[in-house]
């Protein structure tokens, strides 16, 4: 009994030791991502006084958009829509990338995929830092789009730990490391921003050399601390990329084709029975809806407050911080304490409070109205994530879980690319208040398909 005792003892210990890690190497990553947050607005309008020819044609695709909606022309909204542009751009190539990263990491390790994918980031911030034009600029977030796997190579690396209970308070800690990189990296980019100006750089050249500092940081830690959480006999499992189709097709992600075409033997204790493919395939569908949902709402933010609080960059900013301090201490209190078995409940009741606090922010004429409708945003956007992340993780076999996590990170990228994009035409067709009424009253549609998720558990 005793070596029973000693065998749990230790892999508990080694599960907490990889949650702390996954949590340095997530914080390193997303502070070197968010260090460009703040500066858009001034890369862009840098790049406009430039007359730079590739600019300039995009400027003309952002002018449709906005006479075809009846946004104002105001340099303000100009800045929004070309930045949620060039965000779009982003969140599609990680669609494309992400399915394609977890199979790999399935069959060659997360370790090795983590360092390859951590050298890409290197590469794209090395090219920020010096570029001089903004073709550079773009093949920069491109770079960067493409190799940034590191979200859902992290999302695996917990996905192998065997205990459920430990897997929830590694999504968890994920969630708070993304609390603290979007909360911390904006205000470390503007800063150093500031201080490139009186050194007589060009403004963005210290936060991308920052950003290339974390991201070397980042590959080094990796490097010396990070174990391989898939083992040998795991990785002989896998069944490799299989058809191209099911890692592209975005009607294939959403049935996780990828997982179901497999020559493994059925196992209920792996998350491979009908029922469970079922509930995996629902599963995906509330995560796009409820992204897709709270991406359009969180882009349309920025319009609302410009327009009805007049609202500068600075006070944006002190919102947005506001958030990300709610969001961690959340993450760090609730979230991570949720029990094995009652993810669906805290699913259903963050996205129902939702529906109040998107109200709330549509209706508001004060800033104490905001601010209440901001904390109940911010209680949801903590919760909803990590606990879907931590349902979808049970699924599938243990040689299959990069694929798996890949796919959820390739459908909430999908969300997030078409999510800003509708959203933003509704608030300027039909106003912002019909925009927010009218997407707070479609969350009831996450809410329905999770109805059917917890009577496929039942069965």
């Amino acid at each position: 009994m005793s070596d029973v005792n000693k065998a749990a003892e230790d892999r508990g210990s080694f599960s907490s030791t990889v949650i702390r890690i996954v949590f340095v190497i997530l914080l390193l990553d997303l502070l070197g991502f968010t260090l460009i947050l703040p500066l858009l607005p001034s890369i862009l309008d840098h790049y406009a006084q430039t007359g730079d020819v590739v600019y300039q044609s995009l400027q003309s695709v952002v002018d449709w958009f906005r006479e075809a909606v009846g946004i104002p022309m105001e340099k303000k909204y100009n800045s929004v829509l070309f930045g949620g542009l060039i965000g779009s751009l982003f969140s599609l190539l990680q669609f494309l990338s992400s399915p394609v990263t977890g199979v790999l990491s399935d069959r060659h390790g997360r370790r090795p995929l983590l360092i390859l994918t951590t050298m890409g980031l290197m590469a794209s911030y090395a090219v920020w830092a010096v570029s001089q034009s903004f073709s550079m600029f773009l093949l920069f977030r491109m770079i960067g789009g493409i190799c940034k796997g590191n979200v859902s190579l992290c999302t695996a690396i917990v996905a192998d730990l065997p205990c459920p209970k430990t897997r929830n308070r590694g999504m968890a800690m994920i969630g708070i490391a993304f609390s603290l990189g979007f909360t911390v990296g904006p205000l470390m980019g503007a800063y150093f921003a500031i201080s490139s100006r009186t050194t007589g750089n060009v403004f963005y050249q210290t936060p991308a050399l920052l950003a290339l500092a974390f991201s070397a940081a980042d590959l080094l830690f990796i490097w010396l601390m990070l174990p391989e959480t898939l083992t040998p006999d795991v990785k002989a499992l896998s069944p490799g990329c299989g058809d191209s189709s099911d890692l592209l097709n975005p009607l294939s992600l959403f049935h996780f084709a990828a997982v179901s075409r497999t020559k493994e033997p059925p196992s209920k204790e792996m998350g491979w029975s009908f029922t469970g493919m079922q509930k995996l395939q629902v599963l995906g569908v509330v995560y796009f809806c409820y992204l897709f949902l709270f991406s359009g709402l969180e882009f349309t933010l920025s319009f609302l407050t410009h327009q009805r609080f007049q609202f500068t960059s600075m006070q944006q900013g002190k919102m947005f911080f506001f958030i990300g301090v709610i969001m961690a201490l959340i993450q760090g209190g609730y979230a991570r304490r949720i029990k094995p078995g009652h993810h669906i409940k805290a699913v259903r009741m963050a996205i129902i409070l939702l529906i109040p606090a998107f109200i709330l922010i549509g209706l508001s004429w004060n800033l104490t109205m905001l601010y209440i409708g901001l904390a109940l945003y911010s209680f949801a956007a903590a919760v909803v994530v990590p606990c879907l992340s931590t349902l979808v993780s049970d699924h599938g076999s243990a040689s299959q879980k990069g694929t798996v996590m890949g796919i959820l990170r390739s459908l909430g990228a999908l969300a997030r690319a078409l999510g800003p994009v509708v959203s933003s035409s509704v608030y300027w067709i039909a106003g912002a208040q019909t925009c927010f009424l009218l997407t707070s009253a479609a969350f009831v549609i996450p809410l329905v398909l999770l109805g059917r998720a917890t009577r496929l558990k039942e069965e």
